[in-house]
């Protein structure tokens, strides 16, 4: 029997189908992720320049477990960026996410926190009212300067 002339099996088409599809998305979104980081970065790290040059002194930042209370020491001085605190920017001009496993030793020891490409838009699928524009939430933390809640 040659190739052409075995039997098709329909489910093993739709599969295959689905298998490249979502290889096709993940691909599209990647690119665009990339793309946003290549946006997002120089704000981020003019925010961090910007901020040394207004004399806003940085702070040890704290992350908060995605579950539970309280918070874990972290390895990163930057600026928290949110009042809820979910969100900062180190001195070293890099996004840093500040929502983390639970972890029992890190509230002892603390925490290594990995710097993460910034968003375009802060909060987004979040509650009504979450979301806002990185560039705008970045003036408005410049703006705020050392008078930003605590």
């Amino acid at each position: 029997m040659s190739p052409e002339s075995e039997p098709i099996d329909p489910a093993a088409v739709r599969r295959r189908q689905a298998r490249e599809n979502a290889e096709y998305h993940h691909a599209a979104a990647a690119r665009a992720a990339q793309a946003d980081a290549r946006r997002t970065a120089p704000m981020v790290a003019d925010f961090a320049e910007a901020m040394r040059s207004a004399g806003v002194e940085p702070t040890r930042l704290r992350a908060r477990p995605y579950s539970g209370g309280g918070s874990l020491r972290t390895d990163v001085v930057g600026w928290y960026v949110r009042r809820d605190r979910r969100a900062g920017v180190g001195t070293d001009g890099r996004w840093y996410v500040l929502v983390v496993a639970p972890s029992r030793r890190g509230r002892w020891a603390g925490i290594h926190v990995e710097p993460t490409d910034a968003p375009l838009q802060v909060g987004a699928g979040g509650r009504d009212g979450d979301s806002v524009a990185l560039d705008a939430l970045l003036r408005l933390r410049l703006e705020a300067g050392p008078d930003f809640p605590s």
